[in-house]
C-alpha cells in the first residue's frame, strides 16, 4: 500500500503542462495562409513543468481561412532518462484577418496523446490533452520581413492514464512569427496555472518553411 502510495504521488508531481504536444508551447499563427509549411521546433520547459527539453516537427496544411496541422514532440524531463512521444493536431479556422485588415482572429482546437514509456522509474503519465483558444495577431506593415506577433489564450483539457486527476486549466501563449520570403522563424512562451497553484512555462523556438502554391 506504502509503495502504490508512493508511486501515485510522485505521478501527480511529475504530472507535465503545457498544450497538447508535450513539452512545447500551444504553437499559433492566427493569419496563417495557403499552401504547406513545414516547421522545426526546440523548447524548454520550466522546472515547474518538468524542466529539459523537447524538440519536434509539424507540417501545416493552410486553405485559405482553414488550417490543419499535424505534428510529433520528443521531451526529455529532467530526471527522466526516456523521452516522452507525443502525437497531435490542431485545426484552425481563420475569424478575421487577410491582406486588407490590420488584424487577425482565429479560433483553434487541438489535442494530443502522448505514448506510454515503459520504464519503472518513469515519473511522467501517459495522457491526453484537448486544447480550445484564440489567437489574436497585428501583422506589421513591414518591408520585406514579415513579422506577426500574437497572443493566444484559452482551456486546457488533460486526461491522464493513471489514478491522477484530470485537469482542466487557462492558459496563454505569447509568441511571434516572422517571415523572410518561404523561410520563417517562431517563437512563443506558454504559460498554464494547475491545480495545485504552479505556473508552468515553456518557451519555444523554431524555423520553418513555406511550400506555397505557384500563380498561373
Amino acid at each position: 500500500m506504502k509503495r502504490t502510495a508512493l508511486t501515485l504521488g510522485l505521478a501527480l508531481l511529475a504530472t507535465p503542462a503545457t498544450a497538447q504536444w508535450l513539452g512545447e508551447p500551444a504553437w499559433n499563427h492566427p493569419n496563417a495562409g495557403t499552401g504547406f509549411t513545414i516547421y522545426g521546433d526546440y523548447t524548454q520547459p520550466s522546472s515547474e513543468a518538468g524542466g529539459g527539453n523537447a524538440f519536434g516537427g509539424r507540417i501545416t496544411l493552410g486553405a485559405g481561412t482553414f488550417t490543419l496541422t499535424g505534428g510529433v514532440s520528443s521531451w526529455k524531463k529532467d530526471l527522466v532518462s526516456e523521452r516522452v512521444t507525443t502525437f497531435g493536431g490542431t485545426a484552425a479556422f481563420r475569424l478575421i484577418g487577410g491582406s486588407l485588415i490590420p488584424v487577425a482572429l482565429n479560433l483553434q482546437l487541438g489535442g494530443g496523446h502522448s505514448l506510454e514509456i515503459t520504464s519503472s522509474r518513469t515519473t511522467v503519465p501517459v495522457q491526453t490533452t484537448l486544447l480550445a483558444a484564440v489567437g489574436l495577431s497585428v501583422p506589421l506593415p513591414t518591408p520585406v520581413v514579415r513579422v506577426e506577433p500574437f497572443v493566444s489564450p484559452g482551456i486546457r483539457y488533460h486526461h491522464y492514464a493513471n489514478a491522477a486527476p484530470n485537469q482542466t486549466n487557462f492558459g496563454w501563449v505569447i509568441g511571434g512569427n516572422v517571415g523572410f520570403g518561404p523561410i520563417g522563424i517562431h517563437v512563443a512562451y506558454d504559460s498554464e496555472k494547475f491545480d495545485d497553484g504552479k505556473r508552468h512555462g515553456v518557451l519555444g523556438i523554431g524555423a520553418n518553411i513555406e511550400l506555397r502554391p505557384s500563380g498561373p
